[in-house]
């Protein structure tokens, strides 16, 4: 064993290689593994200063493998995934039926949360575990045996099932509206305070896009809190803090509780969609295939 850990690379530097390598991006490895851009380039540096030559060639906005790189990685790749199977195999042997579900934070707290409950009464013998994150990471690389995101519906880690679109709308709380300017059409919007939330991703909805459906411009400097996530939005919206955007699949709830009031009739679809993704190369456990029909049963009632 000592013989073996002197002819091996250092494995973190292995790993950052056969992620930067399966992506093309030292972007997207630093996203999956969790770490920074130039945390996942030194990594690689060290892996080639110790076999002393390159084992990418760095481009104009992109890398590629060399001969040699494309050799190791074929190699560190095979390796992975015979550990990933094996690894994934001990861990069924005469393990209970849990099944692990990730979704993000919003979605995981206004949507799954409060329907997750009927989906257990149904099946008392799965044993769930909910793993809430905004930062998206590997399912295939990870124990989640599914996740919910939205998105087009293309991911490398998995195989994506479509669940439901959306719709955007303003959404405000009972008191301040009482006590707030009329709101009759889009436009008077811009005069109130607008909640926004930091959301890294392109196909998220925010207000600019939204008054530009309706010939809107959003003000430069609009009033209004910034939140980090959407879920802060929500709540500064039902205590009062202005007006944020709702998606109907995620506060319908608060709605009909009387927590938030929906704000005219004007509303746009989401360009892209809810889906379920499961792993591509790991077997779907029967869990999931029941949780994902019961994912379907649900969202298609609440249309």
């Amino acid at each position: 064993m000592v013989n073996l850990r002197k002819k091996l690379p250092p494995l973190t530097a292995l790993t950052a290689f056969e992620a930067a390598a399966r992506l093309s991006s030292f972007t997207r490895a630093a996203t999956e593994l969790g770490v920074t851009q130039a945390a996942i380039s030194r990594q690689i540096h060290l892996l080639e200063e110790d076999f002393g030559f390159p084992l990418f060639r760095r481009l104009h906005r992109k890398i590629e493998l060399t001969d040699k790189g494309r050799l190791l990685y074929a190699a560190a790749g095979d390796a992975f995934n015979l550990i990933a199977d094996t690894v994934a195999d001990l861990r069924s042997e005469g393990a209970d039926d849990e099944l692990a579900i990730a979704a993000t934070i919003s979605f995981s707290h206004f949507w799954l949360l409060p329907r997750i409950a009927a989906f257990s009464r149904a099946y008392p013998e799965i044993k769930l575990r909910i793993i809430t994150q905004d930062a998206r990471t590997s399912i295939e690389a990870s124990d989640v045996d599914l996740a919910i995101r939205y998105g087009t519906g293309t991911w490398p880690d998995g195989q994506a099932e479509f669940l439901f679109e959306d719709e955007v709308f303003p959404i405000c709380s009972a008191d301040y509206l009482a006590t707030a300017d009329p709101i009759r059409t889009p436009g008077d919007l811009i005069n109130h305070p607008l909640i926004t939330s930091d959301i890294d991703d392109p196909t998220w909805t925010g207000w600019d896009e939204w008054l530009a459906a309706f010939s809107v411009k959003a003000p430069k400097r609009a009033r209004g809190l910034r939140c980090s996530f959407y879920t802060e939005a929500i709540y500064a919206a039902m205590n009062g803090q202005g007006i944020a955007l709702g998606w109907n699949r995620l506060v319908s709830d608060l709605i009909r509780q009387t927590r938030l009031v929906r704000l005219t009739e004007a509303s746009i679809r989401t360009r892209a969609a809810y889906f379920v993704v499961v792993p591509a190369r790991r077997p779907k456990k029967e869990s999931g295939r029941l949780f994902i029909e019961w994912l379907r049963e649900v969202s298609s009632s609440a249309e």
